[in-house]
This record gives structure tokens, sequence and C-alpha cells, in this order.
């Protein structure tokens, strides 16, 4: 129960994650170290689960994160309940947190914050992440909605489809001669490749599908971070790539790209997850987002 969690000691662990060390959230709320290490423990020992990881910075431990996000749900009703009340008369803005993929952010989500209604007054902190991991920000609290691959809502939010990004595998005309010749599925197993960081295993999905799981993409890749990034190094011959479409087509009608599987696209379905919450502001953005997703994406 809610009496039993004493909000300041909910707001400590929410400090002390945010700031990073014990030191620091004792600044930041202006008490003692000793105080928040004594907050701390005290939650802990009422909730009896170690709540944080004692590293450097600090991380909360899966017990902790739901205190987390506790937090900042509790912050976020506190904020709407005294704009509600006209007592936030300091003008401070409203901080929307989301996780968002760098593809949908290069290609259709920043128009999402222009359409915000302007009197609202928000702040959009955006954090990227890969869809297949932004639902992690959101059970460790960290933000309190993110676009996301994930149909499963996680604890505590609610989901909506928003459509499919739609991906071309494609290369330039010259990369395609030298490298792609014969049956494109052993091709690909030895062509240079772009791929977006260690972690993206895109490319390979698509040859482990050409080549019915006996082989992935080329071991000769290269790494670009960033969806704009990735796109050039597609378009400057580095290495063949899978393009989202709205990148894609204007490459393709340039003539700088082309399709080096045509017909086999790959979509990805795009999903808005966000906190259960009473929240005008996180009702607008969410309304917002889907409005201008069904414009941007496929259904």
């Amino acid at each position: 129960m809610m009496t039993d969690l004493p909000l300041d000691q909910v707001r400590t662990l929410l400090a002390v994650v945010d700031e990073g060390t014990f030191d620091a959230a004792a600044a930041a709320l202006h008490v003692t170290p000793s105080a928040i290490s004594q907050r701390v423990k005290a939650l802990e020992q009422r909730t009896g689960r170690v709540l944080l990881l004692r590293t450097k910075p600090v991380r909360p431990t899966e017990s902790g994160e739901v205190l987390v996000r506790l937090a900042r749900q509790v912050a976020r009703l506190e904020h709407d309940a005294y704009a509600e009340l006209g007592l936030s008369g300091d003008g401070e803005p409203t901080r929307v947190s989301v996780a968002v993929n760098a593809d949908s952010l290069a290609t259709w989500f920043l128009p999402v914050l222009s359409r915000v209604p302007k009197e609202l007054r928000l702040c959009f902190e955006l954090r990227r992440e890969d869809e297949d991991h932004t639902a992690a920000l959101l059970r460790e609290g960290t933000v309190m909605a993110a676009v996301t691959s994930s149909p499963d809502p996680v604890p505590g939010c609610s989901v909506r489809p928003l459509g499919r990004m739609r991906y071309l595998p494609a290369a330039t005309p010259d990369f395609a001669g030298r490298h792609l010749g014969g049956t494109l599925a052993e091709a690909l197993t030895q062509a240079p490749v772009v791929v977006f960081d260690r972690r993206d295993d895109f490319q390979d999905g698509f040859v482990r599908r050409l080549t019915r799981g006996r082989n992935g993409a080329s071991a000769l890749r290269h790494y670009v971070p960033t969806s704009e990034g990735f796109v050039e190094a597609v378009a400057a011959g580095l290495g063949w790539g899978l393009v989202p479409e709205p990148q894609a087509d204007p490459l393709l009608g340039e003539g700088r790209l082309v399709e080096i599987a045509p017909g086999r696209t790959v979509d990805v379905p795009l999903y808005w997850q966000q906190w259960k919450l009473d929240s005008p502001a996180l009702a607008q953005v969410a309304e917002t987002v889907t409005a201008t997703a069904a414009q941007a994406l496929r259904p």
C-alpha cells in the first residue's frame, strides 16, 4: 500500500539513481549524504529487498526499478494536479521523456513534437534506443513512453499499434555489380555490409532467411551508429544494408541506390507504450504520435 512506502524515501531513491551517487543526490536534495544513506537503507528494510547496486554510478535492482518508476509516476501526477489547481505559478514546463528508435527519429517522429499543442508547455527528453530495447527503459522507469517493437505491454503500461516501418535491402549500382553477382544468398554472406552497432543483427537476420539459417551477413562490416550516417554509408558504397523506405525512396529515384532483392522487403511493426496515468500531457502526446504514425507508416 502507498502508506507503507514513505514518499520522501521513494523520492530519495529516485534522486540517487538520477544523480548517480549518494553525494550528488544529497547536494540535489540539500541534505547530508548520511541522510540519503539512512533513507535508502530504511526503504530497503521496509520492502525487505536490496534496491540499489552500489556501483559508480549506482544502478537500481529489479525491485529498485519498480520504485523508481513509482516515484516518476507520482511526480507526474503531482505536477498535473498542481496545474489543475492553479498552484504551478512558477511556470515550470512539463517534461515528457520518450524512448525512440533511431530510424523513427530520423524519418517520422520529430514532426510529432511540433504538432503537440503549444499551450501544454512540454519539454521533450528523447532517448535514442533500438526498438527491441526501448521497452527496457520503460521497465526501469527511465522514460514514461516508448516506440517499441513489442506488442506485449510492460507492467503498468498500455500499448497501441502505430504501423509498420518498411525496410528495403539496397546498395549502390556499382557495389551490386562488383559484389552481388551470382546467387544473392551466397553473395551476401561475403559482401561488405553496413550495420548500426554491435547489437544490430537486422542484416544478419535477413541473410539467414535467404540461406535458410545456414549463414548470416559477412564478417566484413562497417558500424555506423546513426540512422542518417547508416544510409549515407550505404549510398557511399561501403556496403549493402536494409534502408528505411522513407530514406530509400529518393535515393532509388535518383539512381544512387538499387534494390538488391526486389520484393523481399522487411516490415517491422511498431507500437506506442506508455504509463497508465491519467495525465493530460501524456494523453495528448499519445494522440499526436498515433496520428502522425498513421500518416508516415504502413498500416
